[in-house]
């Protein structure tokens, strides 16, 4: 029998989800200033007019809902479904009265997008974007790199109890230190240190190639936060192809892999051991499916005869890969040349890499390389049993940080979750033909947003359906906490209506 959820459950919810939406607030204070820096004074109205909204929506759950009780799992797991969701509501505002979105289901769309780090867009006219604007399109890409509560638990929520049961409901479940606050101020030290030296390595190459000291430095910066969070947005309508700089995708490579692995194997490269790179199951299967994809990619790319150069199939091809692979989303290709200038059997191996995603504790989405090493490590196992005689004991250890026995239990997990994600790529793709759109397009589109990639062949438009743009805001949202956190507020609500007293 379920129970209906009682009074001082929602209070307990309403108070630290009040709280988060608090720390959020703040965070816009950041555009004000580059609006203010600029002299942008309408923008910075725009970011004042947020500010305020955030700000009484948190204080008012807050005192409404005021409790000292602590969080249990069920109530950690729904402040970080809705903080989402009130996140992008939130951060739709001063978006959406910039006046380049054409409704506020699009800003939201776009907000989404960028908190999940997919990269998928509806804003218009963005080549005159202001730069308050454009910077918040990126900083909340920054944000939701790290997590939103992992900014609420660094900076603005000081002491707040069930820390560890929020962080887990955020797809984090690995503490790089004991303490989970101390884990988080960890991912933002390693976050505003690479910040630094990615946005000077950007920005020194924007002014070699020909741009003006204070764009080549924003540019920098923007592509930077979307690289290293593997989401996608660029300054510019064009994506990365604005710049035709090969040595600036050639840092962008980097920058994107870096966001794709773990956090806990950085903090080891940090410390010294950098031997783990090359024995972390995560790295050595992330190795495997970029040759394996690209392999795919390189074949039917060559059959069409597009790009006859190295030079070219690296830039077109194997970046786009990569691109996908680590979830980012930067395309050095127009939408429409995927489906126009490639062939299938190409298409196919990036839709794949998207699906596989990066790391676990990582800032990029999909399935990830731990579960699918876990797997593929499970079923070599299970060949073993069935070869060798039955009284054979086969035991099976990986080695992620540490060696870990494989257990039935990970196994099961790992296999779980894939399957979920599995799933919402087809169910998505379904709803891409339910609208009229061709399969191999639908399926592409649909990988993307749930796998929070970015990569786009032309569905994503400000012209497509309303009821597809909700299922794709409902894909990057799902994908990116990697259902839990949304199953647990689904069975929550269930038990709103349908539970006994």
């Amino acid at each position: 029998m379920i129970l209906k959820p009682r009074l001082e459950d929602l209070k307990i919810i309403g108070y630290y989800l009040g709280k988060i939406i608090l720390g959020l607030a703040l965070t816009m204070t950041v555009p004000i200033a580059i609006g203010l820096g600029f002299g942008e004074i309408n923008p910075t109205l725009d970011f004042v007019l947020g500010i305020i909204i955030s700000t009484i929506c948190g204080y008012l759950l807050t005192v409404f809902c005021f409790t000292e009780k602590d969080m249990n799992w069920m109530h950690g797991m729904i402040v970080v479904s809705l903080a989402w969701l009130a996140a992008m509501v939130l951060g739709a505002i001063p978006l959406y009265l910039s006046g380049h979105w054409k409704s506020f289901l699009d800003a939201c769309f776009d907000a989404m997008s960028g908190l999940a780090t997919t990269g998928l867009v509806l804003v218009q006219d963005l080549d005159h974007l202001s730069y308050a604007h454009n910077f918040w399109r990126h900083f909340i890409m920054f944000i939701g790199g790290q997590g939103v509560v992992v900014v609420a638990l660094s900076f603005f929520v000081k002491g707040m109890s069930g820390a560890f049961k929020m962080y887990v409901g955020e797809a984090r479940d690995e503490r790089i230190l004991p303490n989970v606050i101390n884990t988080a101020r960890f991912i933002w030290i390693v976050s505003l240190t690479y910040l630094v030296l990615g946005t000077l390595a950007l920005g020194l190459v924007g002014i070699w190639e020909g741009m003006r000291p204070m764009n080549a430095f924003f540019h920098g910066v923007c592509n930077f936060m979307a690289a290293f969070d593997t989401g996608g947005f660029t300054p510019q309508s064009q994506n990365i192809l604005y710049y035709h700089s090969f040595l600036y995708e050639i840092v962008t490579i980097m920058i994107m892999i870096l966001g794709a692995i773990n956090f806990k194997l950085h903090y080891h490269i940090w410390t010294g051991n950098r031997k783990e790179v090359f024995k972390n199951i995560e790295t050595v299967t992330l190795f495997i499916t970029v040759m394996v994809t690209f392999g795919i990619v390189a074949v039917g790319l060559t059959q069409v005869g597009i790009y006859p150069n190295a030079e070219g199939l690296f830039r077109k091809g194997f970046y786009q890969l990569i691109s996908g692979h680590t979830g980012t989303g930067f395309q050095t290709l127009y939408d429409q040349q995927f489906m126009s200038d490639w062939n299938h059997l190409a298409i196919v191996g990036v839709i794949i890499a998207m699906a596989l995603g990066g790391a676990v504790c990582s800032t990029t989405g999909a399935i990830k390389m731990l579960r699918v090493g876990v797997i593929f490590t499970a079923l070599g196992e299970d060949i073993k049993r069935i070869i060798m005689p039955e009284k054979a004991i086969v035991v099976k250890k990986f080695h992620h940080i540490k060696e870990i026995f494989l257990e039935d239990k990970l196994a099961r997990s790992a296999l779980m979750i894939t399957l979920c994600y599995l799933v919402l790529y087809i169910l998505g793709a379904f709803a891409g033909t339910f609208y009229g759109y061709p399969f191999l397009d639908s399926l592409f589109e649909s990988t993307s947003a749930a796998a929070n990639v970015g990569l786009t062949c032309g569905v994503t438009s400000v012209g497509m359906p309303n009821g597809l743009k909700v299922v794709y805001i409902f894909q990057m949202w799902a994908g990116r906490l990697e259902f839990l956190s949304i199953f647990t507020l689904l069975g929550f609500l269930f038990a709103v209506f349908k539970g006994k007293k």
